[in-house]
């Protein structure tokens, strides 16, 4: 959704925020059976924790923590990704285009958080060997 390469914290943070909304919107639109009840609720878990994540990883204690909380984000985007295919294959939303407009931001959001996990995890190193 966005074309420059260097996203500010406060691009990121906005973008997991509006990720988080999107997601609430799916949900709410779904339909009301037992498997869609299922499935969003745990969209709605998986994919408003990586802004709530993002947040405390902001305020790490230490690289080590940053880290595992950046790790978290990732994980939990991850697991969004794979819900929100299951859900459009089954066809259990009546919104086609927001999920697919979610799982492309999702998609650059995990390659966002690739990156800036490998980035901390070198520097870690580089600041233990030096």
């Amino acid at each position: 959704m966005m074309g420059n390469n260097k996203v500010s914290k406060f691009d990121l943070e906005e973008r997991l925020i509006n990720f988080a909304v999107v997601i609430v919107e799916i949900c709410e639109n779904m339909k009301d059976t037992k498997s869609s009840n299922h499935l969003a609720g745990q969209l709605i878990r998986s994919g408003t924790s990586p802004a709530l994540n993002y947040g405390e990883a902001q305020s790490g204690e230490s690289r080590k923590d940053f880290i595992h909380k950046i790790k978290i984000v990732l994980k939990e985007l991850r697991e969004s990704y794979v819900c929100l295919k299951i859900i459009y294959r089954s066809k259990l939303c009546k919104s086609e285009e927001k999920i697919e407009q979610a799982m492309s931001e999702n998609n650059e959001l995990i390659s966002i958080f690739v990156k800036s996990a490998e980035t901390a995890q070198k520097n870690l190193i580089n600041e233990i060997s030096t």
